[in-house]
């Protein structure tokens, strides 16, 4: 910090003057570059974007409309309704017109201007477009451009370390994903089980599980209990608590063992493994083993099954509508699942539950670590923000 004090005591001696958004940034809309068929997938090389938590919806096979991004020209996709952003330097296309694409005008630093947007503390109270009525109006600290050069870089700084924080993350991932389907397969390396061995035989999901049939009522829910998909985290990372909690009706029931999977968007590969009873929505599956089956298959197992790959690009390929795709219900319950002896269960769980505290425990591992870091950053983003304003 007291690299920037000497700057601000050389160039801001009598502190510093705000400026709008508006003044610094110029803004497109993403009409040109919205992706037309939501046929993802991972094997295609453009990434369709949303301005949300999401951001990388999927891979699209398109080859024109795409936007032409790169560190020398990076632009910033603005959500227009929640304001969440994301700087991007690749190409690109996009999900909606729900947003804008926002550029730098001539003169502006424009790594320092993301990082002052960072530093704003706004949520929208209504469901309006933001950028033109009241985002760009917004004051961001202007300070010496050798002072917003120093700022840049030492928040750049922390922003590499999270990112090789994050890439160690989708390495485990990775990691994790290859033997999850090497074990579930039944081809793990040193150890070959045939799948027409008497120990291991297909059986559809509708034959083991079913859908919750029990209801619950919705003034005995709170916001841990309550479960929406859209607190559902994307990419198996499991729930957090709701900010909205249902105060009349009966809502569908789950049970400690159910599993709860979002049946919007399912390549957004939201499922968790509840612990507890609770309370859900027509947008969330709970599927539930049957009595009869549970002496046959483990629901830690079966959670595996659910969460793997395979599971998900099924019900991505068996789902209806494009615009927001949806679970084919039937569908889900003629998923093949191979089923071994519990014995071979309890084996393959407690390999791969070892990985999916590595990779998904928000208390422990490496999740908890960025957790961690992205704590800090803010915390010196905020100091480094925060200037005596001028007189």
């Amino acid at each position: 910090m007291s690299r920037i004090d000497d700057l601000i005591a050389e160039h801001c001696p009598d502190g510093v003057t705000n400026i709008k958004l508006g003044e610094l940034l110029d803004y497109a809309q993403p009409t040109p570059y919205i992706v037309r068929s939501t046929e993802y997938d991972d094997s295609y090389s453009t990434p369709v974007l949303t301005a949300g938590d999401s951001f990388i919806l999927g891979y699209t096979s398109e080859i024109d409309g795409i936007y032409q991004a790169s560190k020398d020209a990076p632009v910033i996709i603005f959500d227009d309704f929640t304001t969440s952003f994301h700087w991007v330097e690749f190409n690109f296309k996009v999900k909606s017109s729900a947003m804008k694409m926002l550029t730098p005008k001539e003169g502006a630093n424009f790594r320092y201007v993301y990082y002052a947007m960072k530093n704003i503390q706004y949520k929208p109270s209504s469901h309006a477009r933001q950028w033109i009525s009241t985002y760009s109006d917004f004051e961001i600290p202007n300070p010496h451009p050798r002072i917003q050069k120093e700022i840049v870089d030492i928040l750049d700084a922390f922003t590499k370390l999270e990112a090789e924080l994050e890439a160690e993350l989708e390495a485990r991932r990775q990691q994790y994903a290859y033997y999850r389907n090497s074990l579930l397969s039944f081809n793990e390396i040193g150890r070959n089980v045939e799948r027409e061995s008497c120990f291991v035989q297909w059986r559809s999901l509708g034959e083991i599980a079913m859908y919750s049939d029990t209801r619950i009522n919705a003034i005995s829910l709170d916001n841990k209990t309550y479960v929406g998909v859209d607190n559902l985290l994307q990419n198996r990372a499991g729930k957090t608590v709701s900010n909205y909690v249902p105060e009349t009706g009966r809502l569908t029931c789950y049970e400690e063992g159910d599993i709860l999977i979002g049946n919007i968007r399912p390549y957004l590969k939201k499922i968790w493994h509840s612990d507890q009873q609770g309370g859900t929505n027509g947008d969330v599956l709970v599927i539930r083993i049957k009595p009869e089956e549970k002496q046959n298959i483990l629901p830690r197992y079966l959670y595996q099954i659910l969460a793997d790959d395979d599971f998900f690009h099924y019900a991505v390929k068996t789902s209806k509508g494009a615009k927001m795709p949806r679970g084919n219900k039937q569908m889900i319950m003629k998923y093949q699942v191979l089923v071994p002896s519990p014995e071979e269960q309890e084996r393959i769980v407690a390999i791969l539950d070892k990985f999916d505290a590595l990779v998904n425990d928000i208390a422990s591992g490496l999740p908890a670590e960025i957790a961690a870091r992205r704590q800090q950053y803010e915390h010196y983003r905020n100091q480094l923000l925060t200037f005596q304003e001028a007189a």
